[in-house]
């Protein structure tokens, strides 16, 4: 038996007992991959009420996969669902996601709880879209227990997940990692703690670039974003996934990676001014898009 309390198994076998931290729409969709690979899933929230909410992400998620076909009831993966509203709860997880939202003070202090709860052998894992795991890691008694699994959205649809090693990340957790997200029927990209790591700081170049064109009067959004789904093959335009990703999260990663790297990031006039007016994308109703009439 390990520490944790799990039965021994290959390192490389996803755990039996798998935590994660916070179901909003990133970590119900964690939650779900988590689900379909075979393993219990105890997901946390802060009271209650988010838990039930987080629940029912969850389980809508699950009925989407069956009326596609990827499963056929629901009700299994949902039965090794668990939620709860204490991080002790955790305990006995052989890996906890951390899926809250891109705050670090709230970052630090959700992983700091986390790793009070569980035992010295689990391994924790941030969803971080930008934020330095080196930063993050350091805030634990067990830095090297830690890396970076940065899940994209919608989470079932998305083929990714980007490792992020941190520079005190234990050597055989790369591997570990990778063969996770392939149990999870997913591809891993792996990349050095880095500023916005690959994806996001790509994908936020773009997607800024692309705000700046409508600022300007170049294109509308909906022009903008053909060029880029018709003419260079994306599956989504750079505003529309602004929108979908939210227009206040992109602009807190703008802010940041021009903290970190330069002016060449920072947010263009026209996202202040639409977060301001609380014009936060498909979550608000409104953002480049119209998305009041959705569900």
């Amino acid at each position: 038996m390990t520490e944790a309390g799990q039965p021994t198994a290959s390192p490389t076998q996803l755990p039996l007992v798998c935590g994660v931290v916070g179901g909003g729409r990133m970590g119900a969709g964690i939650a779900h991959a988590l689900l379909l690979a075979g393993s219990e899933v105890t997901l946390l929230e802060r009271d209650k009420e988010a838990a039930d909410a987080a629940a029912a992400r969850v389980e809508r998620a699950l009925r989407a996969s069956a009326d596609r076909g990827k499963i056929d009831d629901p009700a299994e993966p949902l039965s090794r669902l668990r939620t709860v509203t204490a991080h002790a709860d955790l305990a006995g997880s052989g890996l906890v996601v951390e899926a809250v939202p891109e705050d670090l003070d709230l970052k630090l202090t959700t992983l700091r709880a986390v790793e009070d709860a569980v035992a010295a052998d689990t391994v924790i894992a941030s969803n971080t879209s930008s934020i330095s795991l080196d930063t993050l890691a350091q805030a634990l008694a067990r830095p090297e227990r830690m890396l970076g699994l940065h899940f994209f959205n919608p989470v079932p649809a998305s083929k990714l997940v980007e490792v992020v090693l941190a520079p005190s990340t234990a050597d055989g957790l790369r591997e570990r990692a990778v063969a996770w997200v392939e149990q999870l029927r997913k591809t891993a990209v792996v990349v050095q703690d880095a500023p916005g790591f690959a994806s996001s700081r790509l994908g936020v170049a773009l997607g800024l670039e692309a705000i700046r064109m409508v600022e300007s009067g170049v294109a509308s959004a909906e022009d903008v974003d053909a060029a880029m789904t018709l003419g260079y093959g994306h599956p989504t335009g750079p505003l529309k996934l602004t929108d979908i990703v939210g227009l206040d999260v992109r602009l807190g990663i703008a802010r940041y990676l021009e903290r970190e790297l330069g002016p060449r990031f920072a947010p263009p006039a026209l996202l202040v001014e639409k977060v301001e007016a609380g014009h936060l994308g498909r979550k608000s109703g409104r953002g480049f898009y119209d998305w009041s009439r959705e569900g």
